[in-house]
């Protein structure tokens, strides 16, 4: 898949089926719309496109609205190349875009740069200076510029649209099989093996690799989970999963990633760590004992690796 700004060489009028969008976390709902547009272009021999912004826009325009993301920018384009974009620019989102009108972004880039011929967007979309972009402005402008416009229904589970609103709510309750359900797979927060404070293996009996998850990035409610660890040299892995703030020992301020690999033995210190969630175990407690604390991650383990073995199928792509 081509990467693309607006300073690339521009594609050519006529060449592409664009559509227009953030594609947090690229859930079940993206993909149908993505699957449409990849039809629809090669079809008429012309590139499947996704025209996405570096951030989410609220981080410019409403930044105490700003949702926690799905995923980084890095894993949503590759999640557009695993599913067959041709191309995908990425628009820098400042001031100076959050100020252009809605028919300058048309003109522009949609138009200008990527040649559209059809653009497919969802019918709520919303777009340009004051949000005052929408299906109806797109197919007024396609008349005049020469593009055809599609305003899709989102997908729908259970009676409500498959959002990427609908799987932060799902997290921000542990939800994790229905946050899996919409996406079509566990969600995933990446980061690098930081050192603890080393209690976990000597002090516990079960190491953990604690994953340094950036700020802004969505993760589960605190509690216990079990899941799957893996890096670039570390094959996908049962882990047992603690999401907390640790109160058997202090109170942490933000809550932590720590993955207990079941049965694996080695040292994972610095490397670039991605941590999967299958199911939600148990809330986190402040336990009577230690001994009763390392009881309980037993349990956590054995149910761990009995859920991984028998949900092998679940588990994400590398």
């Amino acid at each position: 898949m081509k990467i693309l700004t607006p300073s690339s060489e521009p594609l050519g009028p006529g060449s592409s089926v664009v559509t227009i969008g953030v594609y947090d976390g690229v859930h079940l709902g993206h993909q149908a719309t993505l699957a449409r547009v990849i039809a629809e272009a090669h079809a008429a021999g012309r590139h499947a496109v996704v025209a996405t912004f570096d951030r989410h826009p609220t981080e410019v325009v409403r930044p105490d609205r700003t949702p926690l993301m799905l995923c980084s920018l890095d894993e949503r384009l590759r999640r557009l190349e695993l599913l067959g974009l041709d191309a995908t620019m990425v628009i820098p989102f400042d001031e100076a875009r959050a100020a252009e009108s809605a028919e300058d972004f048309v003109k522009g880039l949609v138009v200008g740069h990527l040649g559209a011929t059809r653009v497919v967007v969802g019918e709520d979309f919303r777009f340009g200076h004051g949000r005052r972009g929408d299906v109806s402005l797109l197919e007024q402008m396609g008349v005049q510029l020469g593009f055809s416009v599609e305003g899709v229904h989102l997908d729908s589970s259970q009676g409500e649209p498959i959002s990427s609103t609908r799987i932060r709510a799902a997290l921000a309750e542990g939800n994790v099989t229905e946050a899996c359900r919409l996406l079509g797979r566990p969600h995933e927060v990446a980061g690098e093996v930081i050192h603890g404070d080393g209690r976990g293996g000597p002090e516990l009996g079960y190491p953990t690799a604690n994953v340094q998850v950036p700020a802004g990035m969505a993760i589960p409610k605190v509690g216990i989970y079990a899941g799957w660890y893996q890096d670039d040299g570390t094959p996908r892995h049962p882990a047992a999963i603690s999401v907390g703030r640790r109160p058997m020992f202090y109170e942490s301020a933000d809550p932590l990633v720590e993955a207990h690999l079941v049965d694996f033995e080695g040292d994972l210190y610095g490397r670039a760590a991605k941590v999967s969630f299958l199911d939600h175990l148990r809330d986190e407690k402040r336990f009577d004992s230690v001994e009763a604390l390392i009881e309980q991650m037993g349990r956590d383990v054995a149910t761990t690796r009995d859920l991984c073995a028998r949900h092998g199928a679940a588990a994400p792509p590398h």
